[in-house]
């Protein structure tokens, strides 16, 4: 590749990709249309193809763009990244850490990691993402996220990605306290119930189709993406749903909500801490990830 191509022309794109049109990306970045358009033209005549398409919804990349901007993130984050640790090294302790997280870690062991870690590390910034796995990938394999913790369905299934277990939770069917199944002993008592769950194809709700394949399996009328969603629903209906038993034991919800004692209870489920295998963590960064194993082994 010509050794003209320069950082500004990555961050050109990166930018223009992430704000959809030249105007708002000029904004973001502080810098004219016509220099931010010059530095799209220059890419494209570098690498001998357009990378980028206008649409009615505004700048798209096409199927090259796609190959090349994800390498050109991943270039830019590394970048980012070995700043942020000379300056570490050199003492000055400052930088951004982006941190993925399983909703029921998000409410359970993130927030005693966080305030132990920013009581060491008061000026570095934490930015903090809530969801599973499958929407996280993307920003892993960029380089946008330092690691993530959270369930994972199989393993191994992303030869680039590394799994770490850290903590194995049980995750029981539950109600509301006075719910009137709150004594039932068989999956069957319950087929006719309301249920509210994550999405099937989430990393551990996907395992539940695996144990009770030979049930018949709950109708699921209303699917949650948010943790806070599921569990509001059951402490204030009739709904029933597998929670975390860290968030059933929550001091919030320990008086709300009822573990049924099933024989055939939900399978327990595995968190992991998840990160690229080509990307060594940065001091502070490590020692976040340090700090969710120490605490994962703690009893709560």
């Amino acid at each position: 590749m010509p050794v003209s191509l320069k950082l500004h022309h990555l961050r050109a794109l990166v930018n223009v990709v992430s704000q959809g049109s030249i105007r708002a990306a000029s904004r973001n970045a502080g810098l004219s249309q016509p220099a931010l358009t010059k530095a799209i033209q220059e890419l494209e005549q570098i690498l001998g193809t357009r990378v980028l398409e206008r649409h009615p919804q505004g700048i798209q990349l096409n199927d090259v763009g796609e190959h090349f901007y994800r390498h050109a993130r991943l270039v830019l984050e590394e970048i980012r990244i070995a700043q942020e640790e000379v300056s570490q090294h050199l003492g000055d302790i400052t930088g951004q850490i982006r941190l993925g997280i399983g909703g029921s870690m998000a409410c359970t062991l993130m927030p005693k990691v966080i305030d132990c870690f920013q009581q060491r590390y008061p000026r570095v910034n934490v930015h903090i993402v809530e969801g599973q796995l499958s929407s996280m990938l993307p920003a892993l394999r960029q380089g946008t996220l330092d690691f993530t913790i959270n369930t994972v369905t199989q393993l191994p299934f992303e030869r680039e990605l590394s799994f770490e277990p850290l903590a194995v939770v049980d995750y029981p069917v539950v109600v509301r306290q006075g719910h009137p199944l709150r004594h039932a002993k068989h999956l069957c008592e319950l087929s006719e119930a309301k249920w509210t769950m994550p999405p099937s194809t989430s990393s551990y709700y996907s395992l539940l189709e695996q144990l009770y394949s030979g049930h018949s399996l709950p109708q699921v009328r209303v699917t949650c993406e948010s943790l806070i969603a599921c569990a509001s629903l059951v402490t204030q209906s009739d709904f029933i749903s597998i929670i975390s038993s860290h968030i059933v034991n929550t001091p919030i919800l320990s008086d709300q909500l009822v573990a049924l004692d099933l024989v055939t209870p939900a399978p327990q489920a595995t968190f992991y801490l998840v990160q690229r295998k080509d990307h060594q963590l940065g001091p502070i960064s490590a020692y976040l990830a340090q700090l969710f194993r120490d605490f994962s082994q703690t009893p709560r």
